[in-house]
């Protein structure tokens, strides 16, 4: 008889460069209450010691698995690679630097196991800075992405005022794998959450057991659009982007793909239209941005 031994949950931790957190991180992980789940660590050719760190954890608990990439495949493809090399019922991704108390996944596992119609669940958010202080929480929580309503999930995620972490909630992996998981532009994971949004519920389990840490090298404090595309994908470093036009042209595709009653359809497509007004200025921010861009490389020439 074949024993069955893939674990209910993956975890999928891509990094790069990330000594300085990344033994805390895996420390969460490992301490957690439900232990039924494996760890996949993807680094994307680290230049610091982040492959000694976490060669040592892989070396002792057989819980962790760790694959090296031999350059940059830039962040997108590497959350990516952490998905498909999973094979838990559930998935949820982990940054390096950022921390879980130890109940985090049997409270989401326990909700994923008894409500079928959630899709992700995540927890409360607390931030830390450097050293793990709490310090002020500018997360925005999504009170109707728990709508039993899909056109009122719909409209509550493409709205562009809440920071995505429930990216890192955790997810059913047949869900996931509906959506087209982290896109090569900036902002895509606001995509995959609004597909994942359309699917089913999100849940919220009002403990605070996931802690977001806010520090100087995280990606979204480098404000350049050029560094933040690059970051995505390095094959971006010298286009143009419009990265909420791009959002935008996600969302309809997006709607247009999925499966909806009709009147559910129809509703989501007046809260698609409404969009633009208001998002005007980002839309209006992207055409400046670009502008200038094309501007500075015709007087290079």
């Amino acid at each position: 008889m074949m024993i069955h031994t893939d674990p209910m949950v993956s975890i999928g931790l891509p990094v790069y460069n990330g000594e300085r957190y990344i033994s805390e991180e895996i420390e969460s992980l490992l301490n957690q209450t439900f232990h039924d789940f494996e760890i996949i660590i993807c680094d994307n050719a680290s230049t610091d010691g982040t492959e000694a760190i976490c060669r040592s954890y892989g070396s002792s608990d057989t819980r962790i698995r760790y694959y090296r990439n031999s350059q940059n495949i830039g962040a997108a493809a590497n959350f990516n690679r952490t998905f498909w090399l999973a094979s838990g019922k559930y998935f949820k991704w982990a940054a390096h630097d950022d921390l879980h108390a130890p109940d985090f996944l049997l409270r989401c596992v326990e909700m994923l196991d008894k409500d079928p119609s959630v899709v992700l669940c995540h927890s409360e958010v607390q931030f830390i800075d450097e050293s793990g202080r709490y310090i002020k929480n500018p997360d925005r929580f999504l009170p109707d992405a728990s709508s039993p309503e899909a056109h009122v999930r719909f409209s509550e995620l493409i709205r562009m005022v809440h920071w995505c972490l429930d990216i890192f909630g955790l997810m059913r992996s047949d869900a996931l794998k509906r959506t087209p998981l982290i896109s090569n532009y900036v902002g895509s994971d606001r995509n995959t959450l609004v597909i994942l949004a359309l699917l089913g519920r999100f849940h919220r389990v009002p403990e605070c057991l996931f802690f977001n840490r806010e520090h100087a090298e995280r990606s979204v404090r480098k404000t350049r659009p050029a560094f933040r595309a690059a970051w995505f994908d390095p094959k971006n470093r010298n286009r143009i982007s419009l990265p909420r036009w791009r959002i935008l042209f996600e969302y309809i595709k997006s709607l247009s793909a999925v499966e909806l009653p009709v009147k559910q359809r129809m509703a989501c497509w007046q809260h698609l239209f409404r969009w633009p007004g208001g998002h005007s200025r980002l839309l209006k921010k992207d055409v400046m941005l670009a502008s200038k861009s094309v501007i500075t490389r015709l007087y290079k020439v």
